[in-house]
Order: structure tokens, then C-alpha cells, then sequence
């Protein structure tokens, strides 16, 4: 452990140093949603890949459709139709949005420019024998045409991009149904704790019930990563040993087999194997923590004291090439690690360019006291006219009903040591 508190940045820049990026897959588009595109996608088609109408109505020669001229209606085009109906001078073909534009028109009329109207168009109706124009199109009008939106071989989405609904949806129209993009984190979670019961079990005196892995778990499934596993452990050496050795799989020898006997022989054919593990509790100084005795007896793990409210007591290192994070046990200081600590650290490992939420700054609504020299993270209710502390208070790790209330974290440099009202404080929206 370091003899003084490391300043945050510094202790995120030690994590960042040492993560590894994940290696590339190949997905169907319904599997991609939040993972990062390793390789360019570029159109197979022009988009649109013909002419086509952007409007119900009529396809005309834009030079016959004068106001008032009356049209004799020759065909009737749908989307999907392979047709491709002659116009002569003087007629026209009731067309419908999407469907392919006959070769001999330049315009579309819409139906609302026709003394029929809307009604020209009712669901089932066969096209009438005439149309009249109300108001005369120009070349082109309403006629989406070939290409325009993107050539053939034109990027459809650039690599390093996370796919979203709107990425996705480009690539399909690019003419793909998989991408190759970064693997999304698979990420185990062990909760440490023997006063720890079941959210649903009645507590009995000394317990209570557990809520870390289901913020962490939630947490991570939000930040892009997989779940593969939640688990809770007693504060038990040997307990926490046979979890940590089922959870890493192969990328790690064993921690003790000697001392684990029989149940290390157990975990063959057992381990999960993850990119990550995220433990909460344990990791500070009492004499019933097991974590440390755990993780940090060799040096894989290094513990050290950060200089930040909540979450002072930190734990990260790499057992076999995983990434392992040891998390204070108070939930507000769980959900402050989780944002400044983890989650950039996962979406990193995801090859998101951009791993952290934006910051913004805001007026404090109300004042409040912050500890010198260290960094204050502080659950704030943020709206349009400023931030305030959950329940007008700042402070309380354990406070985890602050965190159901909380949209933001108001974040407060250690060279401050109180927030007046009206002072700009720098926000993460997270909540």
C-alpha cells in the first residue's frame, strides 16, 4: 500500500496503464448494440439503390403537370413493384412512397395537390381513371434519386464507433447483417461480506441485506459489459479463494492450492474465465477483511489509499492477464468507484475512444462543506437551474437511498473546501 493518499487522476492513470484491449469477434447486427466497430463498414449498394418517391401521389412528366391539367392515370406502382410502367405525354401513375420511379417521370405530385386529395390514396382503393392538378410540381420534386444518400464503397459507419440504433440501422441499409467489432467485457462480480443475507431474507441481528452485486451487476450491464456472474462470499479466506480461482478459469494459476486441497481439485471443468472481475467490500483494514490477504499477498493486487470521498480504500492489479477491482463496501462509495474507477476501465477495454461520460458545469443551488485534499464525489440532484446534495447534504457512503434519488454526481477538487451557492461545479449525469 502507498504511504500517502494518491491523488485520483493519478490512480486512474495506474489503472488505464495496465489494462489490455479486447480482442476483435464477428456479430450478427442484433448482437452488436453497445460494442464498438473494429473495421470500417462501407455500402454494397448505392442508398437509395434506385429512384424513388418520397411521397404518396402521382408520377408525372414534370412539363404535362401544369396546374388544372387533367392526367389520364395509367398505372399504379407499390413499394416492392419490379414495374416499370411507360408514360406517354399527358398520363400519369398513382404511386406510393418507396415505390420505384417509372423511368419516363421526373416528378412526383403529391396526393394533397390533386383535387382528389388524400382520399386518392384509401387503403385498397383502385386508382382512378383521371387525376387533376392543383399546383404544379418542378423537375425532381419529390423524387429521391439513386445514390444520394451514399455511393458504392462510401463509409456507412467508420470504424471506432459504438452501435447504437441509429449505426445499426446504417449498416443494414448498407447491405450488411454482421459486423466485426471489439468483444463487449464478460465481467464476474463478488460481493464479500459475511453480515450479507439475500434481498428478500428477513435479517437477522448484525445482517443485512444485500445490495452490491445488484448495483455493480446493473452498473456494468449499463457501461456495455457482460454479467456472466454474481456472487456472494463470506468473509472467508479459504471462500474467497476457491471463488476467485472458479472465476478467473485459466487465465491464472492457482492462488493456493495447498491450502484449498479437495475444493481446488473441485473447480476442474468449473472455471468461468472473464475479462475483468469487480470485487465490493473487504479491501479496507479491518481484521475480518479478507481481500487483501487474499489478492494482495503476492502482489498481483496492489491496495492503496486514494484521495477521494467517498471510495478512499482501492485494490486493482492483473491475476493472469485479468484485470481485478477491489471496491470499497459502502454502496455510495461502490457507485462512485464503479463511475470514476470501472466503468471507463471496461469501456476502455471495449475500445471506446471516449470511455468517460461528458463532465458539465453547473451552478451549486445550495452550499456545502468538502474535506481538504481530496476529491469529493457528491450524489446531486441536477436540474436546469443548478445542482444540489441528495436530502441537502453531502456525505454518508452508506447512504445508498441517496443513489435512488440522485441523477448526477457534482465532483469537487481537493483544493476546494466548500461550495457556495452559485459556484460552478463540474457534473457527471449518470443517474
Amino acid at each position: 500500500m502507498s504511504a500517502a493518499a494518491l491523488d485520483l487522476d493519478e490512480y486512474r492513470e495506474h489503472v488505464a496503464s495496465r489494462l489490455p484491449v479486447l480482442e476483435t469477434v464477428r456479430l450478427p447486427l442484433d448482437e452488436a448494440l453497445g460494442a464498438v466497430l473494429a473495421e470500417t463498414v462501407v455500402t454494397r449498394w448505392p442508398i437509395p439503390l434506385f429512384d424513388n418517391s418520397a411521397m404518396d401521389g402521382y408520377a408525372v412528366r414534370a412539363a404535362d403537370a401544369q396546374a388544372g391539367a387533367r392526367l389520364r392515370v395509367v398505372a399504379d406502382v407499390a413499394a416492392g413493384s419490379p414495374d416499370d410502367p411507360p408514360l406517354a405525354s399527358g398520363e400519369a401513375a398513382r404511386i406510393m412512397t418507396g415505390a420505384p420511379m417509372p423511368s419516363q417521370a421526373d416528378a412526383v405530385v403529391p396526393l394533397e395537390h390533386t383535387e382528389l386529395g388524400l382520399a386518392g390514396a384509401l387503403p385498397g382503393s383502385a386508382p382512378p381513371a383521371w387525376v387533376t392538378i392543383t399546383r404544379a410540381p418542378l423537375v425532381g420534386a419529390n423524387v429521391r434519386r439513386a445514390g444520394e444518400d451514399a455511393s458504392v464503397g462510401d463509409p456507412a459507419v467508420v470504424a471506432g464507433r459504438e452501435l447504437g440504433p441509429w449505426q445499426l440501422a446504417a449498416i443494414a441499409s448498407a447491405g450488411h447483417e454482421h459486423v466485426v467489432a471489439r468483444q463487449m467485457p464478460r465481467v464476474a462480480v463478488l460481493s464479500t461480506g459475511s453480515e450479507l443475507v439475500a434481498p428478500g431474507a428477513d435479517p437477522g441481528r448484525g445482517q443485512v441485506p444485500e445490495s452490491n452485486s445488484v448495483l455493480v451487476a446493473a452498473a456494468l450491464r449499463a457501461a456495455g459489459a457482460a454479467v456472466v456472474s454474481a456472487t456472494v462470499v463470506p468473509d472467508d479466506e479459504d471462500a474467497l479463494r476457491v471463488e476467485v480461482e472458479r472465476t478467473l478459469g485459466d487465465a491464472t494459476a492457482r492462488l493456493d492450492d495447498e491450502r484449498l486441497g479437495d475444493a481446488a481439485t473441485a473447480l476442474d471443468g468449473e472455471r468461468l474465465g472473464v475479462d475483468a472481475v469487480v470485487l465490493t467490500g473487504g479491501a479496507a483494514v479491518g481484521a475480518f477483511d479478507p481481500v487483501r490477504a487474499v489478492l494482495g499477498a503476492d502482489g498481483s493486487v496492489r491496495f492503496d489509499a486514494v484521495a477521494m470521498q467517498p471510495g478512499r480504500h482501492q485494490g486493482f492489479g492483473m491475476i493472469g492477464g485479468t484485470p481485478v477491482f477491489c471496491l470499497p463496501g459502502n454502496p455510495v462509495a461502490v457507485a462512485v468507484s464503479l463511475e470514476l474507477i470501472v466503468r471507463p476501465a471496461l469501456r476502455a477495454m471495449a475500445g471506446h475512444a471516449r470511455p468517460e461520460r461528458p463532465r458539465f458545469r453547473l451552478p451549486a443551488v445550495t452550499g456545502w462543506a468538502s474535506p481538504a485534499g481530496r476529491t469529493q464525489v457528491v450524489p446531486v440532484v441536477a436540474e436546469a437551474h443548478g445542482v444540489a446534495p441528495v436530502a441537502g447534504r453531502a456525505g454518508g457512503s452508506h447512504r445508498v437511498r441517496s443513489l435512488a434519488e440522485a441523477t448526477a454526481f457534482a465532483i469537487v477538487p481537493p483544493e476546494v473546501e466548500r461550495v457556495e451557492a452559485g459556484d460552478l461545479v463540474e457534473v457527471i449525469l449518470c443517474g
